[in-house]
């Protein structure tokens, strides 16, 4: 599953779903790297 992570204000990363953390966060795998953030819960709505 494809998930969406923020690393602070201005940058997020998008990668396949690793494992949820104690601390809330996710871990999100891009290529061989592994990224902890943030979920991205909320989707935008088209009008």
């Amino acid at each position: 599953m494809t998930r969406t992570i923020t690393l602070g204000n201005y940058v997020s990363v998008q990668g396949t779903f690793v494992r949820q953390l104690s601390d809330g966060r996710i871990e999100v795998q891009v290529g061989d790297k592994i990224f902890a953030g943030t979920p991205v819960t909320q989707t935008a709505s088209v009008a």
